[in-house]
């Protein structure tokens, strides 16, 4: 069977923040001279939790993050790879063996600080080496900085863990993003008067900054509303301290229930507060649902 010609970027690519765009607006430029389809390599979990063993928390699920590079980079194909196969393989195999026999790879763009192969053996100066020897066109991207300062997840998962979610899409390139399935709540909103979505954060993916949040919800059929977003234990009403993420729909009536959306975070609003009643909580509600609104008509190109 004849593999599809492919130039493809090799990362974990969490978040996919700035830096990463950088390799994968490569990977579309040589793609689109090459006849090849635009494709990313990356892995099932953190390289760094599966050396350590401690966990590392994620910006993005793999569907989040496969999502954002077809959205925002045109990639195609997004290939997720069990880390502990990749860290066991030669690295000359992983080029020779993998990349280039069983993909069909012509162009490969990495990082300048991507290792990869057993003992991390792989380097970008060996991977451009062998890369020329099999006739294979290599990039290496350089590191991208904004404000001095360079782009890495860490930085990053640092801002949102503060709720710093404007200075996080400087760097991400993007709001700050979760995409879940609508399940059913405590019906708390119908009660306040707004339609809601509820939604978890997928095993291992960081939690922002517990709080009300100015946000955007993206539908199955392409349309979106602005929300007035709880990330938190809802303290008025809940006492069991289970983090929610809870979402009061401005401007929308109907059920979403079942349908897998993309929530957007633009604004930290407040931080978590328990109210005394539910008259309380649903006069700050419409508070901060006018403060969205303010928000976003003052956002350009929203």
């Amino acid at each position: 069977m004849n593999n599809p010609k492919r130039v493809i970027a090799l990362g974990f690519f969490d978040g996919v923040h700035l830096g990463h765009g950088a390799l994968l607006r490569r990977v579309s430029e040589a793609a689109e001279v090459l006849g090849a389809t635009p494709a990313a390599f990356t892995f099932d979990r953190h390289p760094g939790s599966a050396i350590t063993g401690h966990p590392t928390p994620l910006l993005t699920s793999v569907e989040d993050r496969a999502g954002l590079m077809r959205r925002l980079y045109g990639i195609q194909e997004v290939i997720v790879a069990p880390f502990e196969a990749m860290q066991r393989m030669d690295w000359e195999d992983f080029v020779t063996d993998y990349l280039s026999r069983e993909l069909g790879v012509v162009h490969v763009v990495a990082g300048h600080d991507f290792h990869f192969g057993y003992m991390g053996q792989g380097s970008p100066e060996r991977l451009k080496a062998k890369c020329a020897q099999l006739g294979m066109g290599c990039d290496i991207i350089p590191p991208v900085t904004v404000e001095g300062r360079t782009v890495s997840s860490t930085y990053i998962r640092t801002l949102v863990a503060q709720g710093e979610m404007e200075r996080s899409a400087l760097f991400l390139g993007h709001p700050y993003t979760l995409t879940d399935t609508v399940s059913h709540g405590k019906k708390l909103g119908s009660t306040l008067g707004f339609p809601t979505v509820n939604l978890r954060f997928q095993p291992g993916v960081l939690v922002p900054a517990r709080g009300v949040y100015a946000t955007r919800v993206w539908f199955e059929n392409g349309e979106s509303r602005l929300a007035v977003t709880n990330v938190g234990v809802r303290p008025t009403v809940d006492e069991n301290g289970e983090v929610n993420v809870e979402g009061y729909l401005l401007d929308f009536d109907g059920d979403l229930y079942g349908q897998r959306v993309r929530m957007e975070f633009f604004r930290h609003l407040r931080g978590e507060e328990k109210f005394p009643s539910l008259e309380a909580l649903r006069r700050e509600v419409e508070h901060n649902a006018q403060q969205t609104r303010d928000y976003f008509a003052n956002l350009p190109q929203q």
